[in-house]
């Protein structure tokens, strides 16, 4: 659940990306943050690796100034892949208001895909989310790599899923804004019924989005 700070007026919009361990999921982060120029933009902060591996989580800050002078801030966080890591995954999901669910293309990466999902699903019900209308987006990445499922294959194993699917590679940028702007797409909405948004900041879905992405919302990589 998003933060509102009235007296700061202050609106804090919390991000997660999960997915398998390797999935690409700093590797989003660190893109995005290349790809975007919002007004306020802060540094990646990572929290202890080791192997290149991300043990606790990273943080990408983001924010704007809307018309109506409210500070809307993102905070940016990808999860543990390992599973002995499972309650830290947790204790970055809780009060999420959004997730990018990170897959990771190759063909040989199906059954930690699959569990990989699942656990997001155990672990949003018990931080006592509602799996059903988290706003969810599932980026298939590393479609820059060989030996990985058609795009025809993905979609026709997700036809029956309700969440969008956003093609990707990290390392080349492409998807990675995609993604992100179509989670926001999702989210807004979901404030919007919570916070009143539009009345609040004084600003549609559209020019949210492209403040938030320091960009038309046409403009997506």
């Amino acid at each position: 659940m998003a933060e509102l700070d009235e007296a700061q007026r202050k609106l804090t919009i919390k991000l997660v990306y999960y997915g398998p361990a390797m999935s690409g999921k700093t590797s989003n982060l660190t893109c995005l943050h290349d790809l975007l120029s919002p007004e306020l933009k802060g540094e990646i902060m990572t929290l202890e690796t080791q192997n290149d591996r991300t043990l606790f989580f990273d943080l990408l800050p983001l924010g704007f100034r809307t018309p109506t002078g409210w500070l809307v801030k993102f905070k940016l966080y990808t999860v543990p892949g390992q599973v002995v890591h499972d309650a830290t995954r947790k204790a970055v999901l809780s009060r999420a208001d959004g997730v990018v669910f990170v897959a990771d293309s190759q063909s040989s990466q199906g059954v930690n895909n699959a569990e990989s999902f699942q656990n997001l699903e155990e672990n949003v019900r018990r931080v006592g989310l509602d799996f059903e209308t988290l706003p969810l987006v599932v980026q298939f990445n590393k479609r820059d790599l060989p030996n990985i499922l058609s795009e025809e294959e993905i979609q026709a194993r997700w036809s029956a899923a309700p969440w969008p699917l956003v093609m990707a590679s990290a390392l080349t940028g492409m998807g990675v804004k995609s993604t992100f702007i179509t989670l926001l797409e999702a989210v807004y909405p979901a404030l919007d019924k919570n916070f009143s948004l539009q009345k609040m900041l004084g600003t549609d879905i559209h020019s949210f989005i492209s403040t938030a992405t320091g960009e038309p919302c046409g403009n997506q990589s």
